[in-house]
């Protein structure tokens, strides 16, 4: 991940290709450490802020969001 400044957003980098992030998805791959489950990372964004939605909200976008990322082979 990468902080593209022209731009003033985060990017995930991969061969050839950049995916540009919003900043909850920012927040969501920062969280992929290794060290947190899914639903501790739906706990800790659901924590963080209200605006966000409700907890099932966060969790189905959370999920279908891992979900791309997977297919992407960007996360295990």
């Amino acid at each position: 991940m990468q902080w593209d400044a022209p731009e003033s957003r985060w990017m995930l980098l991969y061969p050839e290709r950049g995916l540009a992030l919003n900043e909850t998805a920012a927040l969501v791959v920062k969280l992929c450490d290794g060290s947190r489950s899914v639903d501790e990372i739906i706990a800790s964004l659901a924590a963080q802020s209200k605006d966000r939605g409700s907890v099932a909200e966060i969790d189905r976008d959370v999920r279908q969001f891992l979900a791309r990322l997977t297919e992407k082979n960007l996360i295990e």
